[in-house]
């Protein structure tokens, strides 16, 4: 925009005016210690700098030199507490890992921290506070209390049934299988995968009752095939030779055989052997021998958990909910596995500090990972501070306010969208939805705001889809560009109470338009006016056709009558 300024304000219903304008640019801000913050351009999508090529934004009021020497499209934070002296909260570092499903994970938990305190992996949850685990419960109980609500929810039934259950089998797990009930019930089978032999995939062996039955899985796989003696089909889905869990799908970490697992689908009529806990024939993901749901679904609270705690004296005890063994309690030893009764899955405390604070380690991902991570990641940008001799480097990633150490006091220094002040502050007075008859999808949406100035002038105005009002309205600040439209840019479904809008000042558009219709002028004159253009100066004269015709038949005459 030429001299004009386009953006967006989100706006909620009772809340007070507001003229905070938040522009489609990044900026790197810096509360300085006199008190002042300054904003510095921060877009290098297309040329980031680098620490050969720095971009330096000069001095800050505390005599260091501040600069940008990096960026990246997508910056990871991990948790790395940093130990005191007293105070702050208990900190414990775990690992945990499967050799089924060939996948470790580590974490760093703070005690009784909202976001520092709880660790999810899909299939279980693991937190950390303070004080004590509580007293055992008797695992026989808690078993009879689970078998007793399996039964109250579950009918066994005698009748035959359409039947459809998804199993994963791994190798290295033979006796470990992860079962998926999508219609009917259980079909009791037991799959394992028999290791790859000479180059090949292995061999799937399926046990139903006293039937045994082998398939090859490179000869077979995607083809539905009978299972001899027994009503079922069987279907090799997938395989993995090298499987692990990769952002919560099944996936190949190589092409070597180091951890083989296939899918296989069954289907067929007959008795299921455990009966779904609802009436559509629909179950949850579970484990065919007794385990925990590989992922609940989504807004479900995971089945497993464990609860880890720290004591005054530094012991650390845990209670354990898992749903194949059950409720148990214990101390845990630092380097000491714990089955936790999740499939295979074992953990083990490496580290931990009485007192300690948060701190957050940043690290820029490459352009691989960044395309197989979540797409929440922040892009970022790395600072360099110079200041008596001293060079401190820190990663600052998009949302996030980064306190930097300087001489007399802290820095701190954020990298978010450009904000602009607006001389006008606007207010949301009301926000009408409209639906389509018969059906909650919306028709159109209206926001109804009031302007106000410095000065005390207020007006109203209401925009919605396609129609924009303007403040000022008169036809000279139209014409000119010196008027803010204003236009329903979206709406929150969840809170009826919060509008946004789009604003837009362009008091540059007339040069805009005299440009694009010089451009057509020319190109018009170029095509349609060229025998009629001047000559320029230095241009060789030459003779138009007809004029040469003509001294062509002159010449020709005078020729006949010298004969």
């Amino acid at each position: 925009r030429i001299w004009g300024v386009e953006g967006t304000i989100t706006l909620f219903k009772g809340e007070s005016p507001t003229n905070r304008l938040l522009v489609d640019q990044r900026q790197l801000r810096v509360h300085d210690i006199d008190g002042i913050v300054k904003g510095f351009p921060a877009e290098f999508l297309h040329h980031p700098p680098s620490p050969q090529h720095p971009c330096a934004l000069g001095l800050l009021a505390s005599g260091a030199r501040l600069s940008i020497i990096d960026y990246a499209p997508a910056v990871d934070g991990k948790l790395n507490p940093k130990p005191l002296e007293d105070g702050g909260a208990p900190a414990l570092h775990f690992t945990i890992s499967t050799t089924m499903m060939n996948q470790h994970l580590e974490s760093w938990l703070l005690a009784d921290d909202s976001q520092h305190g709880n660790f999810s992996m899909g299939l279980a949850n693991i937190e950390f506070k303070r004080g004590t685990a509580p007293t055992s419960t008797s695992a026989s109980t808690a078993t009879s209390t689970r078998l007793g609500e399996a039964t109250a929810g579950q009918a066994i039934t005698n009748q035959e049934v359409e039947m459809e259950e998804s199993i994963f089998a791994f190798s290295r797990a033979p006796d470990e299988q992860i079962g998926r009930v999508a219609k009917g019930g259980s079909t009791g089978a037991k799959v394992r995968l028999l290791p790859p032999t000479s180059g090949n995939k292995g061999e799937v062996a399926i046990s139903l009752g006293e039937k045994e039955a082998r398939f090859d899985v490179a000869a077979n796989l995607g083809r539905e095939i009978g299972i001899d003696g027994t009503p079922f089909t069987l279907k090799i889905h997938d395989y993995w030779p090298d499987f692990r869990i990769e952002n919560g799908k099944p996936s190949s970490l190589s092409d070597q055989p180091n951890n083989p697992a296939v899918l296989v689908t069954i289907r067929g009529r007959g008795v299921p052997t455990a009966a779904l806990p609802d009436s559509h024939g629909i179950g949850k993901q579970t484990t065919a021998t007794g385990g925990p749901p590989a992922m609940p679904a989504p807004g479900e609270e995971a089945s497993n958990h464990l609860t880890l705690f720290s004591a005054d004296d530094g012991t650390i005890s845990y209670e354990l909910v898992s749903r194949k063994n059950g409720t148990s309690t214990g101390k845990i030893e630092t380097n000491k596995p714990l089955p936790t009764g999740w499939a295979d899955w074992q953990l083990i405390v490496d580290k931990t500090m009485p007192h300690a604070s948060a701190w957050m380690d940043f690290r820029p991902l490459k352009s691989d990972q960044a395309a197989t991570t979540s797409p929440d990641l922040p892009e970022g940008v790395r600072i360099r501070v110079q200041q008596n001799g001293q060079i401190l480097e820190q990663w600052v990633p998009a949302g996030w306010q980064i306190a930097v150490p300087t001489s007399s006091e802290a820095t701190m220094v954020a990298y978010d969208w450009k904000i602009i002040p607006l001389p006008i502050a606007l207010e949301l007075l009301d926000f009408e939805v409209k639906r389509n008859e018969g059906s909650d999808s919306p028709a159109g949406f209206k926001s109804t705001l009031r302007i106000s100035t410095a000065d005390g002038e207020t007006t109203t105005g209401a925009c919605w889809m396609n129609n924009p009002f303007s403040y000022p309205g008169e036809w000279w600040h139209t014409w000119t560009g010196l008027t803010y439209k204003i236009s329903q840019a979206s709406w929150n479904p969840e809170n009826l109470g919060q509008s946004t809008v789009q604003i837009l000042r362009d008091p540059g558009w007339l040069l805009k338009w005299i440009g694009s219709l010089l451009v057509v002028i020319g190109v018009f004159m170029m095509f349609y006016l060229q025998p009629y253009r001047k000559q320029t100066e230095g241009e060789p004269i030459m003779p138009s056709a007809r004029h040469q015709e003509k001294e062509t038949v002159r010449g020709e005459a005078v020729a006949e009558t010298t004969r």
